[in-house]
């Protein structure tokens, strides 16, 4: 296994030349990485980093790949021709190439019930250019007063905001999969709804979701009282792949943070709040920037 440390996407990118990123998974075989490097050189691109990783009980090759190159010398649609022939001759399952710099942002949409902070991060993230996605709209199953500090944000950047309301036998999901249809990927910022089996299959992307607590411990509701009241010594934040069984999808990414006898279900929920939002802002980063492959049935290879 080939393994380098997780950084930062190359900042030393030559003038005139394009940072590219290509992540790869297909059957293990002899000589993926001299054909990956051979197609980059072929075209004169240089590889600033490469990140491979194959199980040790199965024949599956993973990759993540960093390259610059002169957008004159490989145009955009020569690039994704080659790349697909590279796939094609290692019969990949999964073969992603993105140029940050020309390539059209990821559009999703933002799901949240009451609670702001992980919504309201994700709009301030946004705002500053720290997560590479435009949001097409904003859906909530709670209603915010116009003069609400998220109303007023969505107001002044023109971003829509629907206020659907949900009851036990109605969650309204058909038409959340109209306001949805053609984003990227969705992202449940504390929606405090179970998606179904069927909408979930409807949508067929990727939905992703923060949880307030370590998974697989403290799922459902009030997971910060229940760590509080269990005594544990550590609590976190989890972002996850929705899947139809509550809380229990592949994990992206996760975080903790020590607490003690002293600390108070108050400090316990601020704590567990900031956890949140930033677990959630790293997900999406990780996933925008072609770092995240699905590993097994329930596991990820995050590079």
């Amino acid at each position: 296994m080939l393994s380098l440390a997780r950084r930062p996407l190359s900042a030393a990118v030559p003038a005139g030349n394009l940072l590219g990123i290509h992540l790869f998974q297909c059957p293990d075989a002899v000589g993926i990485v001299a054909k990956l490097s051979e197609c980059i050189a072929s075209r004169g691109g240089n590889i600033h980093s490469v990140d491979v990783f194959v199980p040790d009980d199965r024949p599956v090759f993973y990759s993540r790949s960093e390259f610059t190159y002169n957008p004159r010398l490989w145009p955009r649609d020569a690039l994704h021709a080659d790349f697909l022939h590279l796939s094609n001759c290692f019969d990949a399952q999964r073969s992603t190439v993105r140029v940050p710099d020309i390539d059209p942002k990821y559009k999703i949409a933002v799901l949240a019930s009451k609670q702001d902070h992980c919504l309201f991060d994700l709009l301030h993230r946004w705002q500053e250019g720290r997560l590479p996605v435009d949001i097409s709209c904003v859906i909530s199953n709670h209603d915010r007063p116009t003069d609400n500090h998220v109303r007023r944000f969505l107001q002044r950047h023109e971003i829509p905001y629907h206020y659907l309301p949900t009851t036990t036998g109605n969650k309204r999901e058909e038409e959340i999969l109209e306001l949805i249809e053609g984003t990227d990927f969705a992202v449940l910022a504390r929606y405090m709804q179970v998606m179904s089996e069927s909408f979930i299959k409807a949508y067929g992307k990727d939905i992703i979701n923060i949880h307030h607590g370590l998974l697989p411990s403290f799922k459902g509701g009030s997971p910060s009282r229940q760590a509080f009241n269990a005594g544990v010594k550590l609590i976190g934040a989890t972002s996850h792949f929705v899947t139809p069984e509550l809380d229990a999808g592949p994990i992206i990414e996760q975080m903790v943070e020590r607490v003690s006898h002293r600390d108070t279900l108050q400090s316990f929920v601020v704590k567990s709040e900031n956890l949140e939002k930033q677990c959630l802002a790293e997900a999406i980063k990780s996933y925008c920037e072609l770092r995240v492959l699905p590993y097994e049935l329930m596991k990820t290879v995050v590079f």
